[in-house]
Formats: C-alpha cells, sequence, structure tokens
C-alpha cells in the first residue's frame, strides 16, 4: 500500500491532474470514479488506484475482481486514504482513480469512414469552457457524430473536469486537434466533400432549412467572441437558430446539440 505522499506515482499523478503539458508529454490522463474507470477500454488503462478499505466492501472486491480479469497486466495498487485524497480532483472522491493512455485518432476516424454513415462532425474554435466540452463530446455520441476536431487553443479535452463531464464518451467519439484550423477546414471541404456550416449573423436561413443527409460539419466558437472572422468565412454557408425574448446567443453547447440532432432527425427520417 502506498502511504506517502511523496511517493513518485502519486507525485505524478497529482501532476498529471493539475497539468495540461504533463499530460501532452507523457501521453496520460487521470479518470476517477467507480463507473468511469469501468468505462475505460482495457488496452488504455496504465494503472489503477483504489483507496484503503476499498476493496473489503462487497462492492469493491467486485470491482477490483472485474478490473483484473478485464485487464490482468495493468498496476493496480491500494493507497492510504489521506494520499488517495491528495490525489483526487473531486471533493467527494469515490476511492478509484485510473491512469489512461490517450488515443490516437485519424481524420478518416473523424470521418466515419468505417460506419458507413456520412460524415458528421463538430468543429470547436477556441470553445474555452470545461462543461461545454465535456457536454458537446457526450452529446455527440448520442446524436451519432462520427467526430470533433478542435483547434489547440480549445479547452484540454483531457483535463479532468472535461473528463468528468464526457460520462465515459470521449472513450467512443473519435476527436483530433488541429494546429492549423484553416488547413483541416479546406481538407474537409476539398478533399472529402464535406458541407460546412456556421451559426452566423449573416445567415439568411434557419438551421432546419438545410439539408444534413450528407457529409456535414457544425463549426462551434469561443463561448464570448463566437467564430474569428478568418474561420467564419470558410463555411460552406451560414446558417441561423431563430430565438426568441432578448438573447443574441445560445451557450455553445446548446447551439451544437441543437445541429447535431437536426442532423439525426434527418437522417432518421431518411
Amino acid at each position: 500500500m502506498i502511504t506517502s505522499t511523496s511517493n513518485n506515482q502519486i507525485k505524478n499523478i497529482i501532476a498529471l491532474n493539475k497539468k495540461a503539458r504533463e499530460r501532452k508529454a507523457q501521453r496520460l490522463f487521470v479518470v476517477e470514479g467507480i463507473r468511469a474507470v469501468a468505462e475505460v477500454p482495457a488496452a488504455l488503462l496504465h494503472a489503477v488506484y483504489y483507496v484503503e478499505g476499498f476493496g473489503a466492501s462487497a462492492e469493491g472486491s467486485a470491482f477490483i475482481s472485474e478490473l483484473c480479469a478485464k485487464a490482468p497486466s495493468v498496476l493496480v495498487e491500494e493507497v492510504a486514504k489521506s494520499v488517495f485524497n491528495s490525489m483526487s480532483d473531486t471533493v467527494t472522491p469515490q476511492g478509484v482513480l485510473a491512469l489512461v493512455k490517450m488515443q490516437d485518432f485519424t481524420m478518416a476516424d473523424v470521418l466515419g469512414t468505417n460506419t458507413g454513415k456520412p460524415a458528421h462532425i463538430v468543429v470547436l474554435e477556441s470553445l474555452q469552457d470545461p462543461g461545454n466540452m465535456g457536454t458537446i463530446i457526450r452529446t455527440a455520441e448520442g446524436a451519432g457524430a462520427t467526430g470533433i476536431i478542435m483547434n489547440n487553443t480549445t479547452v484540454d479535452i483531457y483535463s479532468p473536469k472535461v473528463v468528468r463531464s464526457t460520462m465515459g464518451s470521449i472513450f467512443r467519439v473519435p476527436h483530433i486537434i488541429t494546429s492549423d484550423l484553416a488547413a483541416t477546414l479546406t481538407e474537409l471541404k476539398e478533399q472529402h466533400n464535406v458541407s460546412v456550416y456556421a451559426a452566423h449573423l449573416k445567415g439568411e436561413k434557419f438551421y432546419d432549412e438545410f439539408d444534413y443527409k450528407g457529409p456535414t460539419a457544425f463549426m462551434i466558437g469561443n463561448e464570448g467572441n463566437g467564430l474569428t472572422d478568418q474561420t467564419a468565412s470558410m463555411a460552406t454557408s451560414y446558417l441561423k437558430i431563430p430565438m426568441e425574448g432578448q438573447l443574441e446567443s445560445l451557450n455553445a453547447s446548446v447551439a451544437a446539440s441543437i445541429l447535431m440532432y437536426e442532423t439525426l432527425r434527418q437522417r432518421r427520417q431518411r
């Protein structure tokens, strides 16, 4: 059992929780909670830690047994309660956390090439709120989106708050980070024949007046500033979401959800 916060494994977990650069350098991130750890594919598990006494409960014993059967070569360590609390990023830790390997997705994955479905993509530019990011990933799975593309100034998808809010969808929704969003959008349009839409004040038609049955991508911008002019100018079409009252815009994750589910609705009708 690990009993000291000076243990190198513990210090590394704390660093991975706090620092995006450590996560990127090690290609590892932290997942907390019984259900969340259970969602992790065996091939992505790097190590698992549980609080002292957890294995003595019926639930804990069953969880550890299933985990060892699922990933027999993965390190599983018991940790003293005070040490576990220092490792945890949550106010009320559930007593289990895992170090998880990042996945390497390709453009073909994001396009859904092997799914038999037309591309259904969300493109994020400089989104900053972890809750919005997590909600978009989770909704993308529910709405049948094939993947997510984000630029490298978007909130870290592997931060603890984002990972928690995805409720496991982060393992199932293909996603890539691009350092050149303009080049990636050009590739989508010119090489893959994807129609790219932006919600914009210049939109002349409502979102439900477009046909999304073919390869489709929706661009969602920063919460405060929206899409940059350069990115917005690369849209195939501008659309608008009707709003009553005195609202100027919707929350980024709400807007993305509306567009993704309209795409699902149209494709289900077909």
